[in-house]
């Protein structure tokens, strides 16, 4: 099954359109080489994909175990130069993560967020950012002297629309609240593990604070890192794939085997991929603009662009909820 055409949401309650899929760059550098790299960006665009996310600390880790912070955001970069429509692009990167020895080098002070984004901008060879986000929060902070740096690189030009990743509900909502009292412009977009093994996190709380605030949801780890593509078999993890130590620590248990079963069979009945059951139902979920999915081939690729094509029936998703 192939992508027929892009499909778009508003991000957040902004009014930029996003396609309804993010390309997650976290493994550039790590497990996909430069070339490959901009292959897929090319491939991405080329069937309508324009948001793509990184963060200055991508990728975390390179694949002998040292460290590989800036190769995403420089491999994104290098690929932008030579692309000639930079302002059809959603580019999303993250700061907060530890980017040196310096107890200064991380966070979300407005020392660090000043030198964050201009040493993002460099790697990436562009005059601005379209959403620059917290990536953790840091309550050593205060609320207000992040909020309001942020509202200056706004004011800049030199970022477009802000948001966080891994944020409690209710320090957004305290967000939201000081932003309207000082005139700050306030978050858009909220990154959050979700996907149908981890689902607790965002229902029991953000989901209701993204409908309520009108704030987007970016899904990260959407396929569980690789859990829920089906390419793992019970009682056989150890298979040579990249993440199957994580997978095998994190989701080998009797009920996740039977969530995989059960996706399976919807695959089946639609003739389609464990993968687009497990997006398509992300995309039906309220507030989901466009799960965060990395990739390593090209191959990959197009199997997760047709996943925005896929419309699981209610029979489908009611029984996936239950499980």
């Amino acid at each position: 099954m192939m992508i027929t055409y892009m499909k778009y949401k508003t991000l957040g309650n902004s009014g930029a359109y996003v396609s309804t899929i993010c390309l997650g760059t976290q493994q550039f550098g790590r497990w996909v080489d430069e070339i490959s790299a901009r292959e897929i960006l090319n491939i991405f665009t080329e069937y309508g994909g324009n948001f793509i996310d990184t963060a200055d600390c991508y990728p975390i880790y390179l694949s002998d175990g040292s460290d590989g912070g800036e190769l995403s955001e420089s491999f994104i970069g290098r690929w932008l130069k030579s692309y000639s429509r930079r302002d059809d692009l959603i580019i999303a990167t993250k700061f907060s993560a530890p980017m040196g020895d310096n107890p200064n080098n991380e966070g979300i002070s407005r020392k660090y967020i000043i030198r964050a984004v201009e040493q993002s901008l460099k790697r990436l060879k562009t005059d601005y950012i379209d959403l620059y986000q917290v990536h953790d929060d840091y309550f050593d902070v205060p609320m207000e002297e992040t909020l309001s740096a942020l509202d200056d690189l706004v004011r800049r030009g030199l970022v477009r629309y802000i948001g966080c990743s891994n944020f409690s509900a209710w320090r957004i909502m305290k967000s939201l609240s000081l932003c309207e009292k000082r005139g700050y412009v306030s978050y858009v977009t909220v990154q959050g593990k979700y996907n149908l093994l981890e689902k607790d996190e965002y229902e029991s709380e953000l989901m209701g604070l993204c409908q309520e605030e009108g704030i987007g949801m970016l899904p990260y780890v959407p396929l569980a890192k690789g859990f829920l593509t089906g390419k793992y078999h019970r009682g056989s993890i150890n298979n040579g794939f990249f993440r199957e130590k994580d997978v095998r620590t994190l989701y080998d248990n009797e009920r996740n085997w039977e969530v995989l079963y059960l996706i399976q069979a919807i695959a089946e009945k639609n003739e389609i991929t464990c993968t687009q059951v497990a997006l398509a139902w992300l995309l039906q979920r309220p507030s989901v603009v466009a799960p965060v999915v990395g990739v390593n081939s090209i191959e990959q690729l197009k199997i997760v662009l047709a996943s925005v094509d896929v419309s699981l029936c209610s029979t489908d998703i009611e029984e996936l909820d239950r499980l």
